[in-house]
């Protein structure tokens, strides 16, 4: 017998839900919403007085049939005891009536007849309380209470306890026709997981790396994995999170990733398995701006044709597709979309909650306003979280977290509204004069206390916008476009008041700054992300965070977990021979700010040629600024590519290159090339990680300069703050962030056991104890080079003999 557990207001949302898309409305719910919508149902439940039962707990088992029992469960907002003459035997005296109560903004007078969800609920909890206390027939009622006025309307009718079996077994038939195919689905599944065997033959220490994945999600920990290129962590995360699934430890893996290519990977893997026999049915999801129709995502029914109805059609469209696809990619889910004419970003949300496996970007979990609610509200479950190059998190992290306002916007807003909504004008105009006298405050970047006060301002004009917002009755093309702009502009503030309502000293920095244009802007940082991010972790079985740049890695235990005292962690060791790899590191120039002029650019200019010139092939060299890259590249120019026969082809990267542009670039890194190919880059930009050019496709990256983080006002912020908290405020904000850029930008010469290369490290800096100690156990044989020696190091390497023989 399978028995299956679902809360009552999750069936009727998800059995009876109907109608649009309206992310206007959908925009405004919010926890303060919420709040006050709790306050209201005590507010009604208090005046019904001794007859009024709040918050009454049901549970009732459903046998569908010999193999399903449905376990259905939730609360309900009331119980009304009404006393009447008794009419027959068993008759108790009392009529009892079940009361379900809604918070609403929308018009009441306007209403014809209660939600179909609401009632839904209504008639869950009346059959349910019927068929337990042996009553012949109960009432059903439906309160709603506007959040402004506090009127109140009321929905009452009566069903006998027929009825109400007829209409609940009808509901949960329907849900059945799901858990049975889930069901069904997850003993195959299960099935060919039992089945799979490693599809490799293991690479040193990647049997070790596996059981202590397998152990972590066993034992429910949190895992930080320092993974070098060539231990193959994508199947060493997945395979172990595969199994302890098909052994019922966890019912879905979140694979989370920051870029698009290393989602491509986790789907080759899945790919891999998948022909090996595996039955897994995963999706990637896909951001809204990417899949939707329209030019840019208008949520409403007025603007988008799928809007209209949408609600009416999904269920139809997931149900075939989760039936017919093993693999949801963006182009799978755009088709069904297209047939069945329904948002295609909603309905792969809709789609994850039945498969084993999402693929998707850090914002669906941890993200406060973007974070995927169907799955981590407020109930643990049995999910694995495998976060890919992990070391992305901390800055991602930081930025979900943080919220900041700017005078302009609330200028921009206020020149457009004071005709047709004077109220808020007022209101825009209290803000920005608030605003403007923290400015006097703060010549200069300086944190500043005055974020409580402001709130109360940016709660009034939201208070006002939420009335402008909520008011349909208005359909001027003039209003709904201000609407547009008011509502944009609304969950900006909201953001900014909920991060205050966050924040603390311990984890937050608060400040002030003047921007360059003129402008002002009051920041929340959030510069600790851990217990934000530990509040969705705690909702999940395990996490595993693994990159191949994970050092130190106390440092990043300590910023993306509270736990990090009883976390686990690993490093596991290169696969690949040192003897490939020539790593060494210049003692004669830097990139440091005071080093920053004609005789340094000329220096970085002569190991670059040199370095090239040993061998024909193709090389990245990463520098720490566009600037610095076009200075180098100004010199390079005129002392090498001016010369007849150089021999160089050279390609630079540019500023914001779109996804075109960026293939175009590293499609000239072609193998087998008897020419020299250069790519200037920039350091921790797009093709400093996350990209594979394998064997001969790269044969050396040639890095200048340390990567830190320039001197900026934030930057100094955190070190500040890291200073006061642990005495290690440069670390924190600088030497860490940096190191890690230059660990990846090496990362990309030895990608396979076939690859030979070179990482030359341009910086005095890398010969000092505290960048050394930073380096991963497989740059332990770093050679010293100067200008006189760098030739004969390159040549060497190029010359000596690999297994005894001579490449």
């Amino acid at each position: 017998m399978d028995k299956v557990k679902i809360s009552v207001r999750r069936l009727v949302e998800f059995i009876l839900r109907s109608g649009d898309i309206d992310s206007g409305a959908q925009s405004l719910r919010d926890p303060s919403v919420m709040q006050e919508g709790t306050a209201i149902h005590k507010k009604i439940q208090k005046e019904g007085g001794a007859s009024y039962r709040p918050e009454v707990s049901m549970k009732m088992d459903f046998q569908m049939d010999e193999n399903l029992t449905i376990t259905l469960e939730g609360r309900a907002d009331g119980i009304i005891e009404d006393m009447h003459i008794p009419v027959g035997e068993g008759d108790s005296g009392y009529f009892y009536t079940i009361d379900e109560i809604k918070g609403t903004y929308a018009s009441l007078r306007r209403m014809d007849e209660p939600s179909p969800v609401h009632m839904g609920q209504a008639l869950c909890y009346a059959y349910m309380y019927a068929k337990s206390e042996n009553l012949p027939k109960i009432g059903v009622q439906v309160t709603y209470v506007h959040m402004e006025s506090g009127k109140i309307r009321r929905f009452t009718q009566e069903r006998t306890i027929d009825q109400l079996q007829t209409w609940i077994e009808s509901v949960l038939e329907k849900y059945a026709l799901w858990v049975r195919w889930a069901l069904d689905w997850k003993k195959q599944r299960n099935i060919s997981i039992g089945k799979q065997n490693f599809p490799f033959e293991y690479r040193p220490g990647q049997k070790r790396l596996i059981a202590g994945v397998y152990q972590t999600i066993v034992q429910g920990k949190k895992l930080f994995i320092q993974a070098p290129t060539g231990t193959g962590k994508t199947i060493s995360t997945l395979f172990p999170a595969i199994k302890a699934m098909g052994e019922g430890k966890s019912d879905k893996i979140f694979y989370l990733t920051a870029k698009t290519i290393t989602r491509t990977v986790a789907e080759d893997t899945f790919r891999l398995l998948g022909k090996r026999g595996l039955e897994f049915k995963y999706i990637t999801l896909t951001a809204k701006e990417k899949c939707c129709v329209l030019e840019e995502p208008r949520c409403n029914p007025a603007d988008c044709p799928r809007a209209r109805g949408h609600f009416d059609r999904v269920n139809a469209a997931v149900f075939d597709m989760i039936n017919a696809e093993p693999s949801m990619s963006r182009e799978v889910v755009e088709a069904y979309a297209q047939e069945y004419m329904v948002c295609p970003f909603e309905m792969q949300l809709d789609a994850a909650v039945w498969l084993d496996g999402v693929v998707c970007d850090y914002n669906y979990v941890f993200d406060p306003y973007v974070y995927l609610k169907r799955f981590f509200s407020d109930t643990k479950e049995n999910y694995i979280l495998l976060i890919d190059e992990a070391h992305n998190l901390v800055e991602r992290a930081r930025d979900m977290f943080s919220a900041d306002l700017k005078i302009s916007q609330f200028k921009a807003l206020r020149s457009i509204v004071k005709q047709e909504f004077p109220k808020l004008w007022a209101r825009l105009g209290k803000c920005i004069k608030f605003m403007s006298t923290v400015a006097l405050d703060c010549p200069d970047c300086a944190r500043t206390n005055s974020s409580g006060g402001f709130t109360l301002y940016l709660m009034r004009m939201m208070s006002e916008m939420e009335l402008i917002l909520k008011n349909n009755e208005d359909k001027s093309a003039t209003r709904l476009a201000l609407k547009e702009r008011i509502l944009e502009f609304y969950l900006e503030a909201r953001r900014f008041v909920n991060t205050y309502d966050s924040m603390d000293e311990e984890r937050y920095i608060e400040y002030g700054k003047p921007l360059p244009d003129g402008d002002f802007m009051l920041k929340i940082f959030c510069v600790d992300p851990s217990k934000d991010l530990s509040l969705r972790l705690d909702l999940g079985l395990s996490a595993v965070f693994f990159s191949a740049t994970l050092l130190p890695v106390q440092y990043y235990k300590s910023l993306l977990s509270v736990s990090a005292v009883t976390d686990y962690d690993m490093y596991a060791d290169s696969p690949f021979k040192e003897e490939n790899r020539l790593l060494m590191a210049a003692t004669d120039v830097s990139s440091r700010y005071t080093r920053r002029n004609q005789e340094e650019y000329e220096k970085i200019s002569d190991y670059i040629r040199d370095i090239s010139r040993a061998r024909n092939g193709n090389y990245l060299i990463f520098f720490p600024s566009y600037v610095y890259m076009e200075n180098v590249f100004e010199v390079f120019s005129s002392r090498e590519l001016s010369k007849a026969g150089h021999g160089f082809e050279v390609h630079v990267q540019e500023n914001s290159m779109s996804e075109e542009a960026r293939q175009e670039f590293l499609d000239v890194f072609k193998a087998k090339t008897h020419s020299t190919v250069l790519g200037f880059c920039v350091l921790g930009g797009i093709f400093s990680e996350g990209i594979d050019l394998k064997e001969d496709r790269l044969i050396g990256a040639i890095i200048v300069g340390t990567g830190l983080p320039q001197v900026g006002d934030e930057r100094e912020l955190l070190r500040e703050f890291y200073d006061r908290k642990c005495g290690m405020g440069f670390e924190y904000a600088y030497l860490y962030p940096g190191m890690n850029k230059v660990l990846q930008a090496g990362g990309r010469v030895i990608r396979t056991e076939k690859d030979r290369g070179i990482i030359a490290l341009l910086d005095e800096r890398f010969n000092y104890r505290q960048y050394r100690g930073l380096f991963p156990r497989e740059w332990s044989g770093c050679v010293k080079v100067c200008r006189d020696t760098v030739v004969e190091t390159v040549n060497a390497f190029w010359e000596k003999e690999i297994d005894g023989k001579k490449v």
